[in-house]
Order: C-alpha cells, then structure tokens, then sequence
C-alpha cells in the first residue's frame, strides 16, 4: 500500500525550477536521456556517468584551464580521477558576476543581531584576508585550520583559504582540545585560526586555554589568529605570538582578488569522521570535485536561485557548514546562526527565519522532533514565515510523525525534503527533487549521478526490501584519499571491504517501486531479530511517541545459542517513572508500529543518551562496551558532547 501522498509541485514550479531548465538545456543539445521523467535521467545520469558529468561541467560553464582528454579516467572504485589535465578554483566560481549591491551572507547569533554582507563586501574581506594569508606564507597545498564559529568571518577565511589553493578544515568551538587536535594535528596546519570563546544558551565559554593546548599538541602551527567573539578585547598574553583578525586583514589592505587555479583533483577541505572509535578519518575531497557536485546539488535538487535564501542550522565541525557555503554557487543569500537552537526557546530559530526571510530552512530530524515535543507553533507571535517554501531535514531518518507536523504547523504548500548522504562525499545522495512529490516518511529520490542501490548480503541489488546502501559507480566528491593514509588501505577498508569494488556506506535504504527511498538508521546498529531486520529508527519512533521519554538508545547484543539480548535505555521526562504500566505502554507501542520480535528484553532508566559532537547516538560503541570492550577502546570521549554518559554503560557493563 502506498503511503500518504503530502505534496505536489505546482505545475509553475515544475516549469521554472532549475532542473527543468537543465532538462531542457539537454533535449536543446540533443543528449540525455529519451523520456522526459525524473526516473529516465537519474538512470541515464548512472548509466553514463561520464556523459551526465560532462553536461554539468558544460551546463555550469566550468571556468578552467587545460584539456582533458577523458572526463573519468576510469571507473575503478577506488582510484577514479576526473577530468585530468585541468586546473581550476572554486572560490572563483562564487564571486562570478555577482552584483556588489545584493546580499550574500545574513548572520546571527545568541549575541549579535541579524547583520547583512553584501557581495561587494564580502569579495573586499576574503581579497584582505587571502592577502594577510599570503603574506604569512600560505598558498597552495599549505592547510589552514579554523577553530571557529558559524560566523560571517568564517565564510570570508574559508573562501580566502580556497581562493590561494590552500585547504582548509574547521572544528567548531564548542569541540574540546583532545577531540580537535585528534583532527586537526593529523593534518599538519601551517596557520590556525580560532576564537576567543562562544555563547551558547546564554552562557559564555573563554577557549583560549583550549587555544593554547591546541597550539601545543600541533607543532606545525606558526601562526594563531584570533577572532573576537567572546569580549571585543581579548587578553592574549596567553598565546604568545598571536595576532587578531583585523591585524590579519590589515596586513596588505584593499588588495584585489585573484584566485590560484589548481589541478583538477587538488584538496579543497578536510572533513572528519565522527570519530567513535580511534582517531577520526580525515576526508579529502577536490576542489574540482566538490565544484561539480555541490552546482549539481544546490542548482537542480536544493533549487536554489535569485531571491532565495537558504539556512541551514549546523555549526563548522559538520559537513552541513561546507554545503550551506556552496549555496553561494547559486544566486541564493545563505543564513547563518551561532548559538543553542533552543535558547532562549524552541521558537528561536523560526524567529530568525521570520526576521531574516528565509525562503529555504534545514534542519535536522531530531529539531523537528523537539519541535513536536515542545509544542512550537511556527507561525506564532507574529512571525512571518511567507517567504518559506522549503524545508530540508537530515542528520537521521525524519519519522512520518515529523512529516506530519510540517505540514500542519507549516503548510500544506510546503516541499518537505528529507535527506540522506554524509561527510565522506559531503552531499545529498539521496532526497530532494524539486519537481517530484512528497510521500508521507520517504525521500523523494535517489540524486542524480548517485549509483545508489539497496544490496542483499550476497551483493545482489533489490527493490521493496531493505539492504546496504551502496554506490557502484564513482562519483567526484568522492574522497581523493584519507590524509595520512599513504598506501590507500584506510580508505580502501572504510568503505570497499564489504563488496570489492562498490561503495559501502554504512546504512540501511529501501528503494522503493516509486523510486522513492527510506533509511533505517546504520547498518552495522541495526536490530536483527530471528532474521527481522529493523532500523534503529523505528524503534526510536515508536518510543519516543510516549511523552515520557525524552531520549532512548537501543542495542541488540548477541548470546550464543539465543536470538541476543535487547536492552532499551530511556532518559525520562521530569517526574516520569519508569514503571510496569510505562513499560507495557512502551513495549505494545513497539509492538504495533515495529514488530513483536522488536520488543525489548529489558527497558533501563539512564541519565543521558551518550552522542557525538554531531549529535549521532553512540548505538556501536556502547554495543562494543556491554559486550566487553573498555569504554576507552570503545570511543574517544573527547569526539563526544557528553562523555560522562558512557560511565553507566562501563559500570552496567561490569554486572552482566
């Protein structure tokens, strides 16, 4: 049975979004695929990647010097190389013919007020601080690590730090030194840029202690920048040596921009892997390549253009932050906020959506859900959410529940798009598709370029089941390498292991008949009971339904010559007790959204849900701590936001 059909494009919509221009652009030229549909050019665009690859590059215009020969030089999972013999920036490809007048960056925080950069002003920051850059050394291949906020001077050091061919990696301030220099130290930045400190739910945080220790554990440092964001005059008699962000930009005034073109498949950023378990992976992804997927992705499935102003809430230690940036690619303003997204309540963010008129706002699935929770109403109190005709959802599965709210606290004209992809990529490869419709608790569609496909154990691909989400055919924003990785077999075990030669990326998808998608959560957490398998998800939907849980952490543990021991940790609601009557409601709830089987062997009143800097659920390694592992081994606690909620797991661990 077909679930709930939620909404449907305007025949207008459809007509002038961007991907129906590209569609046209295609049948002009004589290429694509034969029939008109979304499903025809998705398959054409994975059937024939080399030619769909170069409709992008052709279609956007790439600005470039040299030839390629090829546009893939194989199709060799791992080791595919793009369009070789080319050279190019992409910084340059986001400040091409923008009006200086017209805005490009609206910023907030807890403590500043909503400020406008216009084009012309960002263009004059980023030329002053690729100079102060420049004249410290930097230039191509050097890295430059940010320790900094969601801020407008963030964007301006990232696309100065892109526009000399260096590379450039952040953590966000609220990471403690152990978690940042797990990252940053791997990669050997020659300058660091960081904060004073931050605001967050009211409440100051001075990181120059952090600074210093951060200088102390990365010995290739030789020059710390320090924004002020915490006091306007910071003391940094602490940090010898150091010096401010307008000292940075004064250092050659007024300079013009210019941009290093670089080979094709020179790193732009490094992004991290949760980091769990170990050190954090360091992804290395092109400049080239993030190029071509992000004008993909944010002109044809974001549809983003002139008018639109699109936010996301992340802060700069998730890969949201860099793929909020490439909006900038498209004529869209970005929308930026720093701080606690509940403070001074839930209702703050659709506030600065109404102040800053935000036309397209992502979030994440576990927002939504404190939305619901809290019972926030949009649209009160006088905000003006007219110009919001979008709303994107990622980090983990959006419930139907959540689909549900949107569109009675939202709107019914609403295009709710939920998302799936991850850092390794720093993409979408599954979800929004402007000219599809939205089905109650799916994702619209698989994107266009991405191989996705739903694989059995033996490796064989199926519709209408769930399996292992792979990509069997490369894709640019692919990871170039795993620094420090110098033979390649980081990498090639991250993600090649599984199936040779095919992208195993860690997660549980249905593909649908319709072409749609849903996701169950990891599939290495994911629940199997007497051959069931069931995504955590769901079980946290069912769960998290009872007002009396507030959070829950679910594990499936084997024991030999059983089916496994099933525990359910549940932080409650203030006054709640777990009692037998909570228990039996929880458990029937299970029961008749999941499956019998599903139904926990045990409910355990916990503090709190143990979470990673990004908020992800620590499922494996508390699974890896009651199953005998040291809490040290299991997970590195200085990657967590709470690492005192895996005491009670190490101390249950001890009575089983």
């Amino acid at each position: 049975m077909s679930p709930d059909l939620l909404w449907e494009p305007s025949p207008e919509s459809v007509a002038n979004s961007g991907l129906s221009r590209y569609q046209a652009w295609l049948k002009a030229e004589g290429r694509g695929p034969e029939g008109p549909g979304y499903d025809q050019l998705w398959k054409w665009s994975t059937d024939e990647p080399e030619e769909f690859w170069l409709s992008v590059w052709e279609y956007f215009d790439v600005l470039h010097d040299g030839e390629f020969e090829r546009v893939l030089s194989s199709r060799e999972m791992p080791g595919a190389r793009w369009f070789e013999g080319t050279s190019l920036n992409y910084a340059e490809h986001i400040f091409r013919d923008r009006d200086p007048e017209a805005a490009a960056v609206f910023a907030a925080s807890e403590v500043r007020a909503l400020e406008t950069v216009t084009w012309g002003e960002l263009r004059s920051r980023v030329a002053d601080c690729a100079a102060g850059l420049k004249a410290l050394g930097v230039g191509p291949g050097d890295r430059v690590a940010g320790y900094l906020p969601n801020s407008h001077e963030t964007i301006v050091a990232f696309l100065a730090v892109a526009s000399l061919g260096a590379v450039w990696s952040s953590c966000s301030p609220d990471f403690g030194a152990g978690a940042v220099t797990d990252r940053l130290a791997q990669i050997e930045p020659r300058v660091l840029l960081a904060v004073d400190g931050y605001n967050y739910g009211g409440k100051g945080f001075d990181r120059r202690g952090v600074v210093s220790d951060l200088v102390a554990g990365m010995p290739t440092v030789e020059q710390i920048v320090i924004l002020p964001y915490l006091e306007p005059n910071p003391d940094l008699t602490s940090l010898p040596g150091a010096i401010t962000w307008n000292e940075l930009l004064s250092k050659d005034p007024g300079s013009e921009l210019t941009f290093t073109r670089v080979p094709f498949d020179s790193p732009l950023w490094i992004l991290y892997s949760s980091g769990t378990t170990g050190l954090p992976k360091p992804i290395v992804q092109s400049q080239g390549g993030i190029l071509l997927e992000h004008l993909k992705k944010m002109h044809l499935h974001l549809d983003a253009g002139e008018g639109d102003r699109i936010f996301w809430f992340t802060t700069t230690g998730w890969m949201m932050w860099n793929f909020l940036v490439s909006c900038l690619l498209t004529d869209a303003a970005i929308v930026l906020y720093d701080g606690n997204p509940g403070h001074p309540d839930m209702s703050a963010l659709w506030q600065l959506a109404s102040d800053a008129g935000v036309t397209c706002f992502g979030t994440s699935a576990s927002y939504i859900s404190a939305c619901m929770k809290d019972g926030v109403e949009p649209g009160a109190d006088g905000r003006d959410l007219s110009k919001l005709r979008s709303v994107g959802s990622t980090g983990s599965p959006l419930a139907p529940e959540g689909f549900d709210w949107v569109y009675e606290h939202i709107g019914k004209d609403t295009w709710l798009f939920s998302t799936s992809g991850g850092s390794d990529l720093c993409t979408a490869f599954v979800g929004g598709v402007p000219t599809l419709p939205v089905y109650r608790g799916e994702l619209q569609a698989r994107a266009l370029g991405a191989a996705i496909e739903s694989w059995d154990e033996e490796g064989n691909p199926h519709i209408g089941e769930v399996g292992e989400l792979v990509i069997t055919k490369p894709m640019p924003s692919m990871p170039l390498f795993l620094w420090g990785d110098e033979d390649g077999s980081r990498y090639h075990d991250s993600y090649f292991d599984t199936y040779p030669g095919i992208w195993r990326h860690g997660d549980w998808i249905e593909i649908t008949e319709r072409g749609t998608a849903i996701i169950y959560g990891r599939s290495d957490s994911t629940i199997n009971r007497g051959g069931i398998r069931m995504g955590t998800s769901e079980i946290y939907r069912a769960v998290l339904a009872d007002d009396d849980i507030v959070d829950a952490l679910v594990v499936d543990i084997p024991r030999e010559g059983t089916e496994g021991w099933m525990p359910l940790f549940v932080v409650l609601a203030e006054g709640a007790e777990l009692t037998d009557e909570l228990k039996k409601k929880v458990a029937g709830e299970i029961r008749s959204r999941c499956s019998p089987r599903h139904v926990p062997n045990e409910m355990i009143e916990i503090k709190a849900v143990p979470r990673t800097l990004s908020g992800k659920v620590l499922e494996v390694p508390v699974k890896r701590i009651l199953t005998g592992t040291p809490a040290g081994k299991a997970a590195s606690r200085d990657s967590l936001a709470n690492p005192e909620a895996l005491d009670f797991f190490s101390e249950y661990a001890k009575t089983l």
